[in-house]
Order: C-alpha cells, then structure tokens, then sequence
C-alpha cells in the first residue's frame, strides 16, 4: 500500500471526514519505485465539498490528479436515490485497477449433452480490487446544476506507476485536439507516419519514443480521417440544399466556400421557421457554445419562445472559424432570412467577438449575456476561493442579479465585495464592468420573453442536443433540423387546448382567458392571484403608490390613464416579459376597471398570433402589390384599361364571397378575428365558451355550457346570466335587467350611444 496517502469519506446522510497523516502528502520524497500523492500540487488534491460545473469536469480534474500520483481512472455510473426519471445524478470515478475480473464462461457447441459451460482461457487482469475512487453528487441551486464532491479514497493496494510508464496506460495514450489538427496536416502534405511522430518529437522537445501516444494510435486517427469524406459531405449538403429550394422556393440557405474550396460557412432556414420568427422573433438566444467536433465546426442555433412558452426554431448556421469576420457572416446571413428584420433582443454567451459584432450588425438590438452560462462558471471561479462561504456568497449573486432598481444593485454590490473581500478578484472586476449585459436591474425596460430565467437552460440545451446526435455525416444536421421543426410545428391538442381553471371570478381573469394562451394566461392569473395582498395609495389623479401589506414604506408606483387606457409600473414587469404584473392589477381592480385593454394583453402571448401574424403579412403583401400596381398601369393608357377592367372583376368576385360567421344567440357582434377558447372552467365546475373581439368595449359573452350531472333524478342544464356592461360584470342578470345602468342603456346601444 502506498504512503502518505489520505481518506476522505463522505456517508449519504452526512459527511463524515477524517485525514490520516495529510501533512505527509506535502513532503518531498526521492523513492524511485513509487510516486506518491505528494508530488502533487495541494491544490490539485480533491476534497469533500469541492464543486465542478459537470461530471466531466470533475473527471478531467481527477484524471490530472491520478496521472500525477501514478495511476489512470475510469468512469463507474451510478444512479441515486433521486434519480429516476433525471437521468445520473452520481457518478463514481475509480483507479483503473478498482474491482475484480470476472470469470467468463463459454457456452459449448456442438454434439456435447446437458448444455453447460466450460471455463475460458482469460487474460491476465490488472485488477486487484483497489479501493481509491473520488464520487461526485448531482445538486442544483438556483435552477443551475452542479457537481460535489462528496466522497474521497486515496487509499491504493498497488504500486503506483513511475513518470515514463504512465504513457502505458491507455487512458494516457490519447491525442490531444491541437495534435490532431497536426497530424491531419501532416497527412495532407503526404508525410508518414513515422515522419509525422519524429517531426513532434522535435516540435515538443521530447526524446525519442516518448510522445503520449504511439505509431498505432496515430494510424488509428488517420483512419478514423479516411471514413470521414469531407469533400463528399460538402457535396451532399449543398445539393440537399439546392434539393430543398427547388421544392419550396420559401427555403432559404446560404454558404461560403474558402479560397482552397473548402466549405467555409453555411447557414439554412425553413419556411415555417421564417414564420415562427415574424410572429415570436422579438427575443432570440443565439447560441455559440456547441461545436460539430468530428468537422471541427461551430455550431450556431437561432431560438425563441413561442406562444405556448415552447422553444421555437428560428436559423442554423456551421462556421468554420470562431471571430468576428465569421459570425459578421452569420448576421449577415440571418438578417438576409428574416427579411431585414432585427430582434429587439438577443441573448447570447459571453463571448467577445460576439459582443463586438451584434453592436456593429445589429446597432438597434439590445444585446444581453446568458445568466446561466455565467453561473455556471461559479464553481470553477469561486468554489475554493470561497470555500464554505461559496453557497452564501451564490445566494447572495442570484438576490442582487433579480433587484428591481438598478440603485440598490450598485448598493448591494458594493457590500457584497466588501463583506467577501473580492476587490481584487478579476472575476467580479470583469462581472462588474459587464453589469449591464447581464444583471436585471438594467435589462427590465427591454423585452426579452422570460429567456433570461435560468429554467429556460435546460430546454434549450435539450433541443439543442436533438441536433448534436448525428454527426456522422454534415448533410445529416439539415435533415435533422427539418425533422426537429417539423415535430415542433406539429399542432399539440394538449397544450394548446386544455382547461383553464379560473381562481378569482373576476372579469379580467375571464378577459385573459378568453385571449391569452394556457401557458401566458397562466403568468398572468399567477400575478392576478397575489395582487389582493398589495394596497394602492392615490398620488395624484393618474399615479398610485403599490405596496404589499406587509410594508409600511417604499413600494411600486404604477401610472393609470382610464380615459387614454395608459398603464405603467415601476418595476417594469410588461416591458420586461409582456404580462401585467399584480401591482397594475391591483389598481385596475380597485378603479373598477373589468378589463385589460387590447395593447396590454400582446399579440405574441395570444391564442392566434401565428395567425395575426399571416394575415398582417398578406395585407401587407397586398398593400405591396396594390402600389406596384398604380405604378405599373399609370405608364400608358392601354395597361390602365386592362388594370381596371381586371380590378373590377376580382372585386366583384370578392364581393361574392360571404364575409365574417353571423352572431350567434347570446353573443354581440364581434371584429372577425374575435377569439375563441372552448373550455374554461371556474369554481363551480360550470364549462364556459368565451368569445371576445379585439376592441376593448367588445363584450365577453357566455356561449355553450357543459350540462352538469344530474341531480335527484332529473337531468339540469343550467346557463348563468352574466352582465356585459364594463361598470358591472356580475352574474345573475344580463344587460337588459342591470341595476346598475338602470333600463335606458340598451337604447343607448341601440342608438350606436354604447
């Protein structure tokens, strides 16, 4: 067994941690058949508690630590306790000599009776059962996971390896990307393959035969080179490509070829993605941090939020190079896509050529930083600067990352660093200076669609992988992407036609109901919930001050014009995710207002905005058409006999065709685009149909209801009256009978007073 190694163990109910002797492990030692742990660097040394930002981090830490102390490591998976359905969430990293062999039988074959086994001749195993292994915990904080460690054994039953055997071992014998990239290049000059191995020994300085791989490895790649035809791919893609636009003039691709005519960069986008972005490309994530490694290429993915708070796919794009020229390219490419149009928002990593090309591209979108990117950075940056006070400090971040007031952040900010000493931390210095591309205090008068929530991580990433499982051939991602839209395209019954269950009874809650989408109605009930534990104090005429009834001072302000229907509140919330936020509500309910105006219930959250947003598209288009045509027919006379005479026979024609559906019993008329939800339900179980136009005087009006389950013998369908009148909203009369308006109202509206 080796000296001066150390244990350190961690039980699943708790830590329970004791050294023997790690002062040793810092002591030189001049023993040339074992190399102990000591000849590590202290800081290279796992312990409980350490923090990674994922399980192959955690590896490729424990990998340096056990090339140092002599030995190699493998991965050993095991699930916890919590783990069903979340896939790993512990992981045990073992010496490459942990466990015993296993005897292996061979099935006879042949005349033999009674079908046993006889032993196999086996190799000679490495395995002795040696017990050093680091485990490492699956946690998440904050909505961002991370890895701890929480079990230590340093504890070997073997000698450790010297310096000059260690290349042995197969887990060293691996090459690493920039020799690749040599050897690729070697390749192509017709070198071979001893050539190539002598001429990297010079380049690194080594002696002979002490490269960290061998002859064989070498071929290996160089095969493994050979299956991949890269010309031929490029060939492929391009011609699918091609393919694509011949069959849909709607596709959209474009590329560039290098001046060896190699495939440089190239980006595609399909039709329905073209008109997700119209209707949802007001915020985008445009993420650079996956790479096609067997083609040593970048991958770019343009992404949104849908109506339905799913992810929506807008571009893709291959760079070869990583810089400003490349990805000037790439905006250049999607902007031509999109017609032109620019976000008002982008996310993106923190990345520096990134940064610098959307200001130049894109000069009138506001550019922000991935929270999560950044935090999950924390525990390579902080974890042992900090040591316990990691976690404290953390929670600290994410409280001063969601402020509302820009003020109190620089406040909280400055006693964060002071409290934690981290004035000269380059990190923070760098966070500091960035503030404004990442902390809310400063992105809360942009829209950005709930993307920077850190929960939103993880749907990306998954949909993100859908396009990263085919690497085998390039031509493949363009048959992936069209698979990936086509299956988020498809219309899902469940989420976008499902009972909403209303809470409160008020009006504005059925008003949202009716318009919004499940999954937006649902952020907006969420807010409408909580607004009767705020007070509103009148200011003046128009301004009130909102505070939760806890507080005795501070609180909102929130600005209410009935008469120009103009809401505002300090906190941002509308400007920021699009959906009115409890302090707003809060003073509409105490105005006596009974509904949201159009303005402040967006297209974009609503049940048809792909629909609105076509049909804005053919107006348009025919608006278009409708100039080019003047401007055509006015050149002679001859083209503006046959523009009228044909414009008189298309309109008659139009004219012939039945306009919007008639009223319904019970239902006023409403604008042709009014919507309609078939299912809402409230408290009492009674199922309502909603139908509500697009003005804000339209009434709300209450169509089929579900009959309900029969009572004592007889069947009851009930309907309940509901008053459409905006100064009331009761239920248990109509308009005809309403107390409050008294009985002259409805020959006000008979007039076109109402």
């Amino acid at each position: 067994m080796s000296e001066g190694t150390s244990l350190i163990e961690s039980s699943e109910n708790g830590t329970d941690v004791s050294q023997e002797d790690t002062g040793a492990m810092r002591e030189e030692t001049h023993d040339d058949d074992m190399i102990l742990s000591c000849q590590t660097s202290v800081n290279l040394v796992p312990f409980v508690g350490q923090r990674f930002v994922s399980q192959d981090a955690a590896y490729e830490f424990y990998c340096s630590f056990a090339k140092q102390s002599g030995f190699s490591i493998r991965r050993h998976r095991t699930r916890g306790k919590d783990g069903v359905g979340r896939g790993v969430t512990r992981r045990d990293f073992t010496c490459h000599r942990g466990g015993y062999p296993q005897t292996k039988h061979l099935e006879e074959s042949g005349g033999g009776s009674g079908g046993g086994g006889k032993m196999q001749r086996n190799r000679k195993s490495l395995r002795c059962g040696c017990q050093a292994y680091m485990r490492v915990v699956k946690r998440a904080d904050f909505d961002v996971p991370e890895w701890r460690v929480t079990g230590f054994s340093n504890i070997h039953n073997h000698e450790l390896l010297k310096s000059n055997e260690l290349s042995l071992l197969p887990a060293y014998c691996a090459i690493s990307p920039d020799d690749k990239s040599r050897i690729c290049m070697f390749a192509k000059a017709g070198m071979s393959v001893r050539q190539m191995l002598r001429l990297l020994e010079l380049e690194k300085g080594v002696k002979l035969g002490c490269l960290p791989f061998t002859e064989v490895d070498v071929r290996n790649l160089l095969q493994s080179f050979r299956n991949v035809n890269r010309d031929n791919d490029v060939v492929d893609l391009l011609g699918m490509c091609k393919r694509m636009k011949d069959e849909d003039h709607s596709f959209k691709y474009e590329f560039k070829i290098d001046g060896n005519n190699r495939l440089e960069h190239i980006a595609w986008s399909y039709p329905s993605s073209i008109q997700s972005y119209e209707a949802f490309g007001d915020a985008v994530v445009f993420d650079t941090t996956h790479r096609v490694e067997a083609y040593d290429m970048l991958l770019g993915i343009w992404l949104g939020i849908d109506n339905h708070g799913m992810i929506s796919f807008f571009s893709c794009v291959l760079l070869r190079d990583e810089n400003v020229q490349s990805f000037s390219w790439a905006l250049k490419a999607f902007r031509s896509f999109t017609n032109g149009k620019a976000p008002q928002t982008i996310l993106t990593d923190q990345n520096v050529w990134l940064k610098e090309t959307i200001a130049i591209e894109m000069p009138e979108t506001r550019h922000a930083f991935c929270i999560w990117h950044i935090v999950a950075k924390f525990s390579d940056w902080f974890s042992v600067l900090l040591g316990p006070c990691y976690d404290e400090w953390k929670a600290e971040f994410i409280r001063l990352f969601n402020l509302e007031f820009v003020e109190d952040f620089e406040e909280g900010w400055r006693e964060m660093v002071s409290k934690y000493r981290l004035h000269t931390n380059k990190h923070i210095s760098s966070l500091h200076a960035l503030r404004m591309f990442w902390a809310l205090p400063f992105l809360r008068h942009h829209f950005f669609a709930g993307l920077t929530s850190t929960c939103q991580s993880e749907s990306i990433n998954a949909f993100i992988q859908r396009f990263l499982s085919a690497q085998a051939q390039l031509d493949r991602f363009v048959e992936r992407a069209f698979d990936v839209v086509a299956s988020i395209d498809k219309p899902d019954m469940h989420r976008k036609v499902q009972k909403v269950f209303l809470k409160t009874g008020s009006p504005i809650e059925s008003h949202a109901a009716a318009v919004l989408t499940p999954y937006a109605f649902q952020k907006l009930q969420d807010e409408l919930v909580l607004a009767p534990q705020y007070a509103s104090f009148p200011l003046d005429e128009y301004c009130f001050q909102v505070r939760h009834h806890t507080e005795l001072n501070g609180g909102f302000k929130v600005i209410f014009d009935p008469c120009q229907e103009h809401i505002s509140c300090s906190c941002n919330q509308f400007d920021f995710s699009g959906f009115l936020c409890r302090h707003v509500l809060r003073v509409l309910s105490s105005s006596n207002c009974f509904h949201i105006p159009d303005q402040y219930l967006p297209i974009r959250w609503r049940v048809n905005a792909m629909s609105s947003t076509v049909h804005s598209e053919r107006i348009h288009y025919l608006q278009s058409m409708t100039s080019e045509l003047v401007a055509e027919s006015s050149e002679t006379e001859e083209r503006l006999e046959v523009a009228c005479e044909q414009i008189s026979s298309v309109l008659s024609r139009i004219k012939e065709l039945p306009r919007g559906g008639h009223e319904e019993e019970n239902v006023y008329s409403c604008p042709s685009d009014s919507l309609i939800i078939p299912e809402v339900e409230d408290a009492d179980g009674i199922v309502h149909t909603f139908t509500i136009g697009t003005h804000h005087h339209d009434s709300i009006a209450l169509g089929k209801l579900k009959e309900r389950r029969a009572r004592d013998g007889f069947e009851l369908s009930r309907k309940r009256r509901h008053c459409l009148e905006p100064c009331c909203g009761q239920f248990g009369h109509d308009a005809s009978e309403c107390p409050v308006m008294g009985g002259d109202h409805l020959n006000g509206r008979e007039l076109g007073y109402l």
